[in-house]
Formats: C-alpha cells, sequence, structure tokens
C-alpha cells in the first residue's frame, strides 16, 4: 500500500517537494531556491524551465531521505504561486519568453487603460477581483503584444497559458494534460467565478484567445498520470490548488467565518465565506476557496504584496541580518522601533489599499535609529498590513474573528506571531504544522483517490503548536495603528 502522498509547493522564491503520511506529518523535505530576475525596476520575472528543473530535483531528494520509490506514493498535490503567468509553445515545450511573476508591475499601464475604458464594475462582477498588475490577464496580454509572431500563433492555437500548477502538469505528463484547478482559475481575471468558466466577454474585450487557455477541472481531482520516465511507474497527479486556498484548505478552515493568515514572501488572509460568493466594499477580493465532491467554495482574501520579502530585502540587499531566522533575535535586541515605521511598498500596495503606484517608505527616522531598529520595524510592518486587512474583512464579512490561524515560514518568528496577536487584539493559533500550503495540496490529492476518506478525517490531524495571547494595553496599540496608517499615507501614489 501507498505510504506517502507527495506536495510540489512551487514558491515564488523556491520550489520544495515534502512527503506526507496518513496523519498529516512531515516525513521528508527538500527546498532549492531559484533566481529571481529584475529586468526593470518593478519587473520581476522566472525561469519556466528553472521552475521545472528545480522542482523535480527536490521531488527526487525528498524519495531519496525516505527511500521511496513510486509505488510508494498514493497520489501529487500541486501548490503553487498565483498569477505568475507562462506561455509556451505547445509544439516545442519551449516557453515564449520569461514567467511574469505576480509581484511584477509592468502591467500597471494597461491597467490604467481598462480602469478609464470603465471595466471596473463588469471585471468584478464577473470574477470578483479588481484591475490590478497582480492577476495574470494583463500578464498575458503583454506577451502577446510584446513577443514576436506570439498573437498570431496563439490564435492558431500554437501557443499554450499556464499558471505554475499547470506548466507543471504539462510537463510532468509529458504534454497530455493542459488543465486548471477552479482555485487558480479564479486568480487569472478572466474565469467567471458564478458560471465556473473562462468568460467569454472578457476574453474578447481584451483580446485573448481562447485557444491558449487550460480546461479547468476541481481542486481535488485526477488530472492525470505523470509520465513513467520521471519517477519509474506513473503516479496520480491528483491535488491542485493556490498556495492561499491551499493553506486555507491545510489550516482545516472547512466551515464558513474560519480565517487563516499565511506568512511568506507576500502575506495572505483568507476567509471561508462557504458555497456563496460575498463581495467586498472595502478592497478585498473575492476568490474560489476550492472545488471539491462537486461543490465549489468561495473566500474573501487580502493580499499583501510583500512580507517575507521585506525580510529577505534586510538579509540581500541592506546585509544588516544574515538569516531571516535572524530577524526575531535581532528585533528582541531593542525595546521598540524607536518612532520609525517602514511601508514595504516595493511593488506598490494590495488590499485594502489597492494602490500601484505606492512605493516603500522609511518614516519617523531620527539620530538614534540603528540596523536593530529597522530589522524590528520591517516585522512590525507585516503585523500592521495584516491589521489593515483583518479589520475590512470583519466589516464586510459581519463576522467578528475570535482567533487567526497562522502559517507559512515568518509564522515560526515568536516575536512577529506576538505582535501579530496585540496589535489585532485577537489570538493568533500556530499549528503544530506550519507547512499548511502543502499540507492542503497533499489533503486535496489523497483526498481525491482515497488515501484520507474524509473532511472530518483531516479535520482530526489539526493541532496546535501555541497560542499568542494579546497583552497590548489599548492605548498603545491605538497609537501604534495611528502612526502606521501616517506612514501608509506617506507611501501612496509615490511613482
Amino acid at each position: 500500500m501507498p505510504r506517502y502522498v507527495m506536495a510540489f509547493d512551487a514558491g515564488t522564491t523556491s520550489n520544495r517537494c515534502i512527503l506526507f503520511e496518513e496523519k498529516g506529518i512531515v516525513c521528508s523535505v527538500a527546498q532549492k531556491e531559484f533566481r529571481q530576475i529584475f529586468p526593470k525596476p518593478g519587473w520581476v520575472e522566472h525561469d519556466a524551465n528553472e521552475i521545472w528543473s528545480t522542482q523535480m530535483s527536490v521531488a527526487a531528494e525528498a524519495m531519496k531521505q525516505v527511500n521511496a520509490k513510486a509505488k510508494d506514493i498514493a497520489a501529487i498535490g500541486i501548490t503553487n504561486q498565483r498569477e505568475t503567468t507562462i506561455l509556451w509553445d505547445r509544439k516545442t515545450g519551449e516557453p515564449i519568453h520569461h514567467a511574469i511573476v505576480w509581484q511584477c508591475r509592468r502591467t500597471s499601464e494597461i491597467c490604467d487603460r481598462l480602469k478609464e475604458e470603465g471595466l471596473t464594475s463588469m471585471i468584478r462582477e464577473k470574477t470578483g477581483l479588481v484591475i490590478d498588475a497582480y492577476f495574470s490577464a494583463t500578464k498575458i496580454m503583454w506577451l502577446l503584444d510584446h513577443v514576436s509572431g506570439a498573437r498570431e500563433k496563439a490564435r492558431r492555437g500554437d501557443i499554450l497559458f499556464g499558471t505554475v500548477e499547470t506548466w507543471l502538469i504539462w510537463k510532468l505528463t509529458r504534454g497530455k494534460v493542459h488543465v486548471t484547478d477552479y482555485s487558480n482559475a479564479s486568480r487569472t481575471m478572466l474565469f467567471n467565478i458564478q458560471t465556473l468558466s473562462w468568460d467569454e466577454d472578457i476574453l474578447r474585450t481584451l483580446d485573448i484567445p481562447r485557444e491558449i487557455l487550460p480546461t479547468i477541472l476541481p481542486s481535488s481531482h485526477i488530472f492525470g498520470m505523470t509520465d513513467k520516465s520521471f519517477f519509474g511507474e506513473p503516479i496520480p497527479i491528483a491535488g491542485a490548488a493556490g498556495d492561499q486556498q491551499a493553506a486555507l484548505f491545510g489550516e482545516a478552515c472547512f466551515s464558513a467565518g474560519e480565517a487563516k493568515n499565511t506568512y511568506g514572501t507576500g502575506c495572505f488572509l483568507l476567509m471561508n465565506t462557504g458555497e456563496s460568493p460575498v463581495f467586498s466594499q472595502n478592497g478585498l477580493v473575492t476568490t474560489v476557496a476550492w472545488g471539491i465532491n462537486d461543490r465549489v467554495y468561495y473566500a474573501l482574501e487580502g493580499s499583501i504584496f510583500v512580507a517575507g520579502a521585506a525580510v529577505q530585502w534586510l538579509r540581500d540587499e541592506l546585509g544588516i541580518i544574515n538569516t531571516a531566522e535572524e530577524s526575531e533575535t535581532v528585533a528582541l535586541q531593542v525595546e521598540d522601533t524607536n518612532g520609525c515605521y517602514i511601508v514595504p511598498a516595493f511593488t506598490g500596495l494590495g488590499a485594502p489599499y489597492w494602490d500601484q503606484d505606492a512605493r516603500g517608505c522609511i518614516v519617523g527616522l531620527t539620530r538614534g535609529v540603528n540596523a536593530k531598529h529597522l530589522v524590528r520595524a520591517v516585522l512590525e510592518s507585516i503585523a500592521y498590513q495584516t491589521a489593515d486587512v483583518l479589520a475590512v474583512m470583519q466589516e464586510d464579512s459581519g463576522l467578528a474573528l475570535t482567533a487567526l490561524k497562522a502559517d507559512g515560514g515568518a509564522a515560526k518568528n515568536n516575536f512577529l506571531m506576538q505582535f501579530q496577536a496585540d496589535i489585532i487584539d485577537v489570538a493568533v493559533h500556530r499549528p503544530a504544522c506550519v507547512e499548511t500550503t502543502a499540507l492542503g495540496a497533499a489533503y486535496l490529492a489523497g483526498l481525491a483517490v482515497g488515501f484520507w476518506d474524509s473532511i472530518e478525517t483531516l479535520k482530526s490531524h489539526w493541532k496546535i503548536d501555541r497560542i499568542f495571547e494579546p497583552w497590548m494595553p489599548d492605548d498603545v496599540r491605538r497609537e501604534k495603528l495611528s502612526a502606521w496608517n501616517k506612514a501608509v499615507a506617506r507611501a501612496l501614489n509615490w511613482s
């Protein structure tokens, strides 16, 4: 009998492979970073072939750690950085350009033009999204317009589009399967979340050929089998979900009103709203959470573009820490930020501001501010941005959270988790397994092949590692939030 479910966690800065056993416990992990390509300020690209090669190398490594063979793997589940856009040649399998990453702002002017053309309401009503360079649609438009001959080839059906999970599935099946799932489709700005299909009106308006788009299937579904050349024997590919929806599933937020925040490269707060979409009045997006058992579930989402990426900035660009983990130790060496606030709007601001012209700023600088204060200010900025989203999410949903579930790499940072609880005045629950994004993908795949029998079984696996209770006095919290709001105002509409 198979002993594991394999999760491909295709992230923004690295690819990972994790093997889970039936209790949802991690048995092996392999991870490898890949290049971040910055052709111009605000532009971000990846090499799609490098995404593929690193994902396969970590899969081999994770299997080797436990001496697993193909027969030991019940299924593969894939979770991925969302919105990142890849176009490739159907015949050669080669990408026609570097992947355009979700963080990339090169299509801001296209978005401005679409807004000027009065498309905001139509896009919102059909897709649940705001018009923003974040989503895939304008990235596709840019590629078709800027790669020589691309549009003509696309109209002939010789070019395929995919987000990262689509690309990986196509590669794993050696070009036999071109699919996406509901959750990833809902991030393209081309998918009608009410009819659950590609929207012909939007495709026509944006001049995107229908021929390039993948087939849309449920998130828990047998999409196809891996070519036997990769693992020795075919393995079912049976789960796919965008990273944030997968994390919501992995956190066992199966009921309406349950919410989680994933602290990764960006920060993503999602609330399950059940089988009906809730449309925000405050800059949140409405998205498909997942499709399973012939049902589709929705979520409200607030997207923060820069969270862990700001810690990487401290490490890689400023050189004031050596590792991301070191940020906690350094932050605790000072009592506060000495009045300093950092707004890490490196690629604009997401929810609830949606200002693609915002840029990062440091305010409140005095002669006494040192490197330790800057490190603490970056960590605090992650919590402040989350507080902004959580406030409007509760207003839109009419639900008051009693706890926030936290996952992602930065959830291991005790200082950040405590400050988060303090600044939102709500307890933060950190699960025993913080690999909930990969776990969600594994759960979706395992359910599709019968490795797990029900969602109730999955609920029994969820365990808390630590609860962070708020202790900050109300007047201090209000003062800090007021200063943060002043800082954000300085960052808006900069470029």
